[in-house]
């Protein structure tokens, strides 16, 4: 939704969110705290948690965040269970997406990771442009598994989402990256926040599977993408053919089909 000019009502995201907390899925990114200039259309997160029904749901509920003030304020919900931080490789998008130097978002990354520790919160680092970028940094797939292990040491994170931030990643890429990175850090849950055009989704999900990554960002019917994405047809995976597609080669523990259509059908209504 953050990208969206138009104001989606509080009322109307909780009962979005409601939806999706009955489907089943493991985490749900629900809002953001980050400064309502950035992003108008999450100013109203803090409210939207207080309306949504997660006590007897058994996702986890996601928050990003971008610096310690913005940890400190999603910290004090108790429905919070995920902190997460979009850390970049690429210095020039690290400073348009949060404003921040890379140097300066390693500091941040400490003061959120204390923030976590203090209220018993888990943080989740999103490594964006992790399969390259159009300003001319310096990347490499040898780098992205360099930069994922620097975080994990470092700052002791659990949970890394190797980011595809404007879909320009492919099957190859996806697949020596994950191996890449899977070798190096076994003890770190490596998660896949890729992009693609309608009819690449499928294969950038083969691609990171076979490598072993079980963790896989997604969104109903694909809405959403990143507004620096010079494709506009560029937009997050769709969470419910990615669910067709392992319903039929693995097998899956808690998603309920219907509540997945249910979910499906005011998703529309919400996007319009």
């Amino acid at each position: 939704m953050q990208g969206l000019s138009v104001f989606i009502p509080t009322a109307q995201k909780i009962r979005y969110i409601n939806a999706l907390l009955n489907v089943g899925f493991d985490t749900i990114d629900v809002g953001s705290f980050v400064s309502p200039r950035m992003i108008p259309q999450m100013s109203d997160t803090p409210e939207v948690l207080d309306g949504i029904n997660w006590q007897n749901s058994t996702s986890k509920l996601l928050t990003i965040v971008g610096n310690k003030n913005g940890a400190e304020r999603a910290a004090k919900f108790e429905q919070v269970y995920y902190l997460g931080y979009p850390f970049s490789i690429s210095e020039t998008f690290q400073l348009r997406n949060t404003n921040a130097t890379i140097a300066e978002s390693l500091v941040r990354l400490q003061d959120i990771q204390e923030v976590c520790a203090k209220n018993n919160k888990s943080l989740v680092v999103y490594l964006s442009m992790g399969f390259g970028n159009p300003y001319g940094d310096p990347w490499s797939p040898s780098l992205v598994t360099e930069w994922a292990q620097r975080i994990h040491e470092e700052f002791q994170v659990k949970i890394i989402s190797l980011s595809d931030t404007i879909g320009t990643s492919s099957p190859e890429t996806i697949g020596e990256i994950f191996e890449n990175t899977f070798k190096h850090l076994r003890d770190v849950e490596l998660g896949a926040h890729l992009h693609a055009r309608p009819n690449e989704w499928e294969n950038k999900l083969e691609a990171a599977y076979a490598t072993g990554c079980r963790r896989f960002d997604g969104a109903l019917s694909g809405f959403g993408g990143c507004p620096y994405a010079a494709d506009s047809l560029v937009g997050n995976m769709p969470t419910e053919k990615m669910f067709e597609w392992l319903d039929k080669h693995t097998t899956l523990h808690g998603i309920q089909k219907q509540k997945l259509a249910d979910a499906l059908k005011i998703s529309h209504e919400v996007f319009n």
